[in-house]
């Protein structure tokens, strides 16, 4: 009966010596009747993974225990001690049912189910979420951005994005990236600020095998071949050296490069973002910059507003990045109080969200206790801390036609003095505007 049992079943003496090995034992641990019979166990298998040596010290039985004798081998094992006529151990026997292939079974059907799981996750995510997504604030000047990029995205057009620095303009041109035909082609950032003027040609334009001395032997392609099919983004605009100008708008008006050494023009297929925090407008007409490339820049005009005229948002941007970088920093997300809000509130944040977010980083680092409040909050801004008014100092009538006439200003700066894009950037008609303006004897930049 033991030699025909589908179990893997053993019978060893007290000195460890197999007395039994079934054709079942045979299957499982490919190990012939005849090869180890009369043999010590342990010659077969690490001393260790032995659970029926173990068993022989502390005469105790096992009863359905999950065991892994080998390493490709998983069993369930049942064992007892053999004992003569007089209660004297003599031996052990062992019963082992390999269930190897149902672990494994197991094991494969977790990796799926999590494969499975993400991939729901994925799917409902892009369902759920758009890419401007991304860009948190919930104020009409970031909304109203947010809507004008959008419309931008289901286009071609070049795209201007300027705003001050640290405002987001990248996470911007992601986002319109990701949501334009485009977005399963590349999306190639270019900073013109961090590239050597030297360096510039090659960068954009790639060399051909040979172009000089220490190029690469195979040649390389540019950025804006690396950007075929897809987006090309031009952070920093103003920075483009003057002939590369020249050579940029060949290719917006070609669509084809050539690279350094090359006679033959690729064609190519890229949409190019760009963005500045300079007044091109200014640039162009001081000759630092080519009109007829800020034409051809500057189909779409993305004015990014600075986190001081959307102050409403900070609260809920405070949030989310103590959310994030509690993640982070596998640490608990502390709360914040009323005032401690305030202190950011008052903050004029020059350094706009990148400079917002730089603080709450250093808070959730160095702050101890579940609540930030003031007291600690405050040695975490510069010394020399530039804020609003404090509501002690206004009545609520007066804090209200300071913020509507920082609001005004902030706009006409933005869009250059131009009253009808200012108006429309306020939410309020052109009449509306003139009469605010003179209301609050605002000087205005021609356009």
């Amino acid at each position: 009966m033991l030699e025909t049992s589908r179990d893997a079943i053993a019978v060893i003496n007290r000195e460890g010596e197999v007395l039994f090995w079934n054709k079942g034992a045979e299957r499982t641990y490919n190990i012939r009747h005849d090869e180890i019979v009369g043999k010590k166990i342990k010659h077969f298998f690490r001393e260790e993974d032995l659970k029926v040596l173990q068993m022989l010290e502390t005469e105790q039985p096992v009863r359905d225990v999950y065991h892994r004798p080998r390493p490709d081998k998983h069993v369930m094992i049942n064992s007892s001690p053999v004992y003569d006529a007089e209660g004297r151990l003599i031996g052990a026997l062992s019963i082992e049912q390999d269930i190897t292939h149902t672990v494994k079974l197991n094991e494969e059907l977790s990796v799926a189910s999590s494969e499975l799981h993400q991939l729901k996750h994925q799917v409902y995510r892009k369902q759920l979420d758009s890419p401007f997504s991304k860009i948190k604030g919930k104020s009409a000047a970031i909304q109203q951005t947010v809507q004008l990029a959008m419309k931008a995205a289901k286009t071609d057009a070049t795209v201007l994005i300027f705003g001050e620095s640290g405002v987001g303009k990248e996470l911007f041109a992601q986002a319109i990236h990701e949501t334009s035909l485009r977005n399963e082609k590349p999306f190639i950032p270019i900073n013109c600020g961090a590239i050597p003027h030297a360096l510039f040609e090659s960068e954009l334009f790639g060399y051909e095998r040979g172009a000089y001395t220490g190029a690469a032997k195979e040649g390389k392609p540019g950025k804006i071949e690396l950007a075929d099919g897809g987006t090309l983004f031009l952070d920093e605009i103003g920075e483009l050296p003057l002939e590369m100008q020249v050579k940029l708008l060949r290719v917006l008006q070609e669509n084809e490069v050539y690279r350094i050494g090359g006679t033959t023009p690729k064609r190519v297929n890229v949409r190019v973002i760009a963005a500045t925090n300079r007044n091109l407008e200014k640039m162009v007409e001081e000759g630092s910059f080519r009109s007829d490339l800020f034409y051809r820049l500057n189909v779409v005009s993305l004015p990014i507003p600075s986190l001081r005229e959307r102050i409403e948002d900070i609260p809920e941007l405070v949030r989310f990045f103590l959310h994030e970088l509690s993640i982070k920093y596998q640490k608990p997300m502390p709360s914040i109080s009323a005032d401690a809000m305030h202190v950011f509130l008052e903050y004029d944040w020059p350094g706009n969200i990148r400079e917002l977010r730089n603080i709450v980083e250093r808070v959730m680092i160095l702050a101890e206790g579940g609540e930030i409040k003031p007291s600690e909050l405050r040695h975490f801004f510069p010394k020399r801390m530039a804020v609003k008014k404090s509501k002690g100092e206004a009545s609520l009538a007066e804090e209200k036609t300071m913020l509507e006439k920082e609001r005004i200003e902030a706009a006409l700066k933005k869009t250059y003095g131009n009253k009808s894009a200012a108006a429309k950037m306020l939410g309020i008609s052109r009449a509306t505007l003139y009469q605010k303006i003179k209301k609050y004897g605002i000087a205005v930049e021609k356009p």
